[in-house]
């Protein structure tokens, strides 16, 4: 079975490397972007299974390239997370309200990450 792609949008290149590294070695397929454009682009060519999405992006925040994702190359079937340094309460609110799948807290754990993915995927990680 092919393994789920993953498309991790994040602009600060030690944080994409660590969740590039920790995803890669759970099996998971990683595409990554630095930024919402070129997130954007990405999805557009290469449809991923989930998206993991830093919502501090240089150009297009978080929330405006989720927006234009679900308008256009993703729909609403694949889960977009949220993943950022702001971990109150009402920032998970505010995530949930623009339509983020999910949540993930920086920094992120290496040891958690693979079955947060695996939960927002339903359970069906290969």
């Amino acid at each position: 079975m092919t393994p789920r792609r993953i498309l991790v949008v994040e602009d600060n290149p030690l944080n994409l490397k660590l969740v590039r590294d920790v995803l890669s070695f759970a099996g998971y397929d990683v595409v990554e972007a630095q930024s919402g454009e070129e997130g954007l682009r990405v999805a557009q060519q290469d449809p991923p299974d989930l998206v993991l999405m830093d919502l501090q992006l240089p150009g297009i925040d978080g929330t405006e390239t989720l927006r234009r994702l679900r308008q256009g190359p993703l729909g609403p079937d694949v889960p977009v997370v949220a993943v950022t340094a702001f971990a109150m309460a009402e920032d998970k609110e505010r995530a949930s309200r623009a339509g983020f799948d999910g949540y993930v807290e920086k920094p992120i754990s290496v040891r958690a990450l693979p079955g947060q993915i695996e939960a927002f995927l339903g359970g069906q990680a290969d």
